[in-house]
């Protein structure tokens, strides 16, 4: 990756240890040291890292003293290690987040005002300890594009990871795009040759077609003619359900010709008459007198 550092621009360790990283990651790509955006250059981004697929800025953050743990990053407050509040090497007046997204704004902004569309910018907030200092989670999402990630000289793994990664577009910036997008942050600009030899294109590549061979394979292929078994075996099955329907057929017909042969039967009558109870006559009783 290709390096460049503003004349004069006075790097702290942090951004040194930073710059040795970078130097070290074989890949397509330009960082841009100390770049001046904003208004009149008057923002300071730490570093804006083209590659082919897109650009991320980054905060890079050192620490005062030897501090090792799990970090912490709550919404709206202080970063701790371990609950201890982060001792970063520069005081950052409110939300290091905040500050991070202010950042990537005002790259897109400056980037805007040179008439160079600069598509989705995401930002990187990279925390370099001391050498031999363990800080944990080595990477952590803040918010949609933007991450915070810890790495030195030594353990550069989740740095070379997020490079590879931040941005899944499409190979659009350009040898003459990324120079262009140099002289329009103020940064030192790489020459044309340095950047094609890094591998940037010379001219944005076009989408790949399918080839005729691709289109081949996702043609269907038409159904083969049916076997002289399959035929046979489709003629059997018609002829027995239509058998079926026949038989059935015959056996409601004979069903209703049955019923039709039958005479309907008459309601019988019956002429006798219920017989009326006798008259109610009174029996006088006396004592000891059988059926009463």
């Amino acid at each position: 990756m290709l390096v460049k550092i503003k004349t004069g621009a006075n790097l702290s360790g942090a951004e040194q240890e930073f710059v040795e990283c970078l130097r070290s990651y074989p890949t397509t790509g330009v960082a841009l040291l100390d770049a001046a955006v904003g208004d009149h250059g008057a923002r300071r981004v730490d570093a804006v890292i083209l590659t082919p697929r897109g650009i991320t800025a980054a905060d890079v953050k050192g620490f005062r003293r030897r501090q090792s743990g799990i970090l912490s990053i709550p919404g709206g407050g202080p970063w701790t290690i371990s609950a201890e509040p982060a001792e970063f090497d520069e005081e950052i007046s409110g939300d290091p987040v905040d500050h991070l997204e202010h950042s990537v704004h005002a790259v897109k902004t400056t980037l805007e005002r040179a008439l160079i569309d600069p598509g989705h910018i995401c930002g990187v907030a990279v925390l370099v300890p001391f050498r031999g200092v363990a800080v944990r989670p080595a990477r952590t999402n803040l918010r949609p594009g933007m991450d915070v990630l810890v790495a030195n000289a030594r353990d550069a793994a989740e740095l070379r990871i997020y490079l590879d990664g931040f941005s899944a577009g499409p190979r659009s910036w350009t040898a003459d795009r990324v120079a262009a997008a140099c002289d329009a942050l103020g940064a030192e600009k790489p020459s044309r040759a340095e950047l094609l030899a890094d591998g940037f294109d010379a001219v944005q590549p076009e989408a790949p077609t399918p080839s005729a061979r691709d289109l081949r394979q996702h043609v269907i292929p038409a159904p083969l003619p049916p076997s002289r078994r399959q035929t046979t075996t489709g003629w059997a099955i018609f002829a027995v359900a239509l058998l079926g329907m026949v038989v059935v057929l015959i056996v409601i017909a004979s069903s209703l010709a049955h019923d039709s042969a039958q005479p309907a039967r008459e309601p019988e009558t019956t002429t006798s008459v219920t017989p009326s109870p006798p008259p109610y006559r009174p029996i006088e009783c006396w004592p000891f007198q059988t059926k009463c």
